[in-house]
């Protein structure tokens, strides 16, 4: 990500080979994250597992960010820190506490289908904050991989399985995602990557250890050998790993185009969720797959010049 981060309409870059290389591993591992809370629930409260989870990797992102000399080149001042605590409440500590609360009444498969709609919200905030244009193919694949999901949905929900308490609660976690996604590039915020998220979870966690002390009891956490692994993977793979890779896809490409690999994630989260926790697996959940494809090869594309 560049480190001068302007509040200008950006255009988007074409999907080519090195998109694809960060991309792909990028959604992945982003999926992978349903399953793997799935493990957490039953050995400790959400909440105080997220705030010990940012902390950590909040410190070790910052600390690496020393050694790389970021703060040596700019260090963060009053704006930058009050753009940084909305980055963090956004798209950090509100938008995985309440979809980690709400995945507790939903499959991870369903919670999964429900974020990775957010490219649609992110077009329309885009829009009207970063005045990024709404062409007919990006509509046309936002359409598309929007049909995906919610048919992926419609199926899912008529299980009876998920309660409406979870799915609003996802829901909340999908607006705040995508609010987030976009004030991130319409703010000026001007530091180093590793800098940059590396405070933001930092702040992430501050910012949810009184809520978690509050609502939560830290006496049901147990430090079973599952919890470690599920905390090994989620602090070392997806949020070291998984938000540069993140924070990079936003820096190269427009609000729009980045969010548009979530469309990626409902079939892989549905293989996740099938292969490591059991969840059902049918042919309208695949069939679904289709439509999502065609929309991210859409909404990625560069424009023809």
């Amino acid at each position: 990500m560049p480190h001068d981060i302007r509040p200008a309409p950006a255009p988007a870059a074409p999907a080519g080979r090195s998109t694809l290389w960060l991309a792909l591993p990028f959604t992945l591992v982003w999926a992978s994250a349903f399953p793997a809370a799935k493990f957490v629930f039953p050995d400790s409260p959400p909440l105080l597992f997220l705030s010990l989870r940012f902390v950590c990797a909040g410190l070790l992102l910052t600390a690496w960010a020393a050694w790389r000399g970021e703060f040596r080149q700019r260090r963060p001042g009053l704006r930058d820190w009050a753009t940084l605590l909305a980055l963090a409440l956004l798209g950090h500590a509100l938008y995985l506490g309440v979809s980690w609360t709400g995945m507790r009444q939903l499959s991870s498969g369903l919670a999964t289908i429900i974020i990775s709609a957010s490219p649609i919200a992110v077009a329309l905030l885009a829009a009207a904050l970063l005045g990024e244009p709404l062409t007919r193919r990006k509509l046309l694949g936002l359409a598309l991989g929007l049909g995906g999901v919610a048919f992926i949905v419609r199926h899912r929900l008529h299980g009876g399985a998920d309660t409406a308490q979870g799915l609003l609660l996802v829901l909340l976690a999908l607006a705040s995602l995508s609010l987030g996604t976009v004030l991130y590039k319409r703010l000026p915020l001007r530091i180093g990557l590793v800098a940059n998220a590396g405070l933001q979870m930092l702040l992430a966690g501050l910012l949810l250890a009184p809520v978690a002390l509050a609502l939560e009891n830290p006496a049901e956490l147990r430090l079973t050998p599952t919890l470690l692994g599920a905390f090994a993977w989620l602090l070392g793979v997806v949020s070291l790993m998984g938000y540069l890779m993140w924070f990079t896809l936003l820096g190269r490409h427009s609000a729009s185009a980045a969010s548009a690999w979530f469309f990626l994630t409902p079939p892989l989260g549905l293989l996740m969720g099938w292969a490591v926790l059991g969840e059902p697996l049918s042919l309208p959940d695949l069939l679904g797959i289709v439509p999502v494809a065609i929309g991210i090869a859409l909404v990625t594309r560069a424009p023809a010049r």
